[in-house]
């Protein structure tokens, strides 16, 4: 697709009106009518509705606009970042973490940024998803990563990457019989569980497949740090319900045997947050944009297991 024509569709969108987005650009109404008929004939769908009041968006169209603000907004920051010497690039960038993004992509963006961005200094808040949704909310955070799409309506999102959530248990528990490899919902449901409180998203999406199955679900303990939770777990305390980050917590990875749940699969998405791009600074945008490329490194290199790469919603 052109991108002209799409920076064209993007502002009659917001502007509700060909005429507005024709001055905004300074081109004539009639070369951007015909920008946005183009536009249309490429995609095979009407995108815009045409009344006496103004323009609105197809379903088709509302989709497009999504989709072309990431791609254009990821476009300006690929030529601002490749504008930059990343030697003279400064800046104070905070970064928030959930505890098991943080164990698996804190160091090795920290050790990446310093190598090849010495001039940004990078704050890394390490907290609770809902602490950090929190946060973003008031404006403390540059960049996040988080687990729900509506965590901060003022900052933009999209999906970096999904991870497979397991049954976790220590290698050497006595819990699940040595060859199983998978476990199915009502298997999970009778282990002793160490989860997360009922506030936290993982814990809600796992209590919602046991309730679906009207099974129930035997929890031991409730913990609010995954810290204490793996620990509790590796002294023998139970079972618990993870991603495969969470045993970079304590131990390492090979103590642990991480089972699927054969007939209800879990997974999380990750979402990358970011300030809009009128906010958001050369140093930030450096950051987002590096924080995504390690992460797909780690998965591609098969350090960060049971997670995947998601394709671009652009694409």
């Amino acid at each position: 697709m052109d991108v002209r024509g799409l920076r064209y569709f993007v502002q009659v969108v917001e502007s509700g009106s060909l005429t507005k987005a024709s001055r905004q650009f300074f081109v004539a109404q009639p070369a951007l009518s015909q920008q946005i008929a183009r536009l249309e004939v490429e995609v095979g769908k009407p995108l815009l509705v045409r009344s006496a009041r103004g323009v609105v968006p197809t379903p088709n169209g509302a989709a497009l606009y999504r989709h072309a603000k990431l791609m254009l907004r990821q476009l300006d920051e690929a030529v601002l970042i490749a504008r930059q010497e990343t030697s003279n690039v400064k800046g104070r960038v905070t970064l928030g973490l959930a505890p098991t993004t943080t164990c698996m992509l804190g160091l090795p963006l920290l050790m990446h940024m310093k190598e090849n961005y010495p001039g940004i200094v990078l704050n890394v808040v390490g907290a609770l998803p809902q602490h950090l949704e929190e946060r973003a909310r008031r404006d403390e955070l540059d960049v996040a990563v988080l687990f729900s799409k509506t965590a901060a309506s003022d900052l933009v999102f999209e999906p970096l990457l999904e991870e497979d959530v397991f049954v976790v248990v220590p290698a050497d528990s006595q819990l699940i019989a040595p060859d199983q490899t998978s476990l199915t919902l009502a298997e999970a449901a009778a282990l002793p569980m160490v989860l997360s409180s009922a506030s936290h998203n993982l814990r809600r999406r796992f209590t919602s497949e046991i309730e679906r199955a009207n099974l129930s679900v035997d929890v031991v303990a409730e913990i609010d740090s995954v810290q204490l939770v793996m620990s509790y777990v590796a002294e023998g305390g139970g079972a618990t319900v993870q991603p495969m980050a969470a045993t970079q917590v304590h131990r390492a990875p090979q103590g642990w045997r991480c089972l699927p749940i054969s007939d209800a699969p879990l997974a999380r998405v990750n979402y990358g947050y970011s300030l809009p791009a009128q906010k958001l600074s050369a140093s930030a945008s450096i950051v987002y944009s590096e924080l995504a490329h390690v992460a797909h490194r780690l998965i591609g290199s098969g350090i960060w297991q049971g997670a995947r790469i998601l394709p671009s919603p652009l694409i």
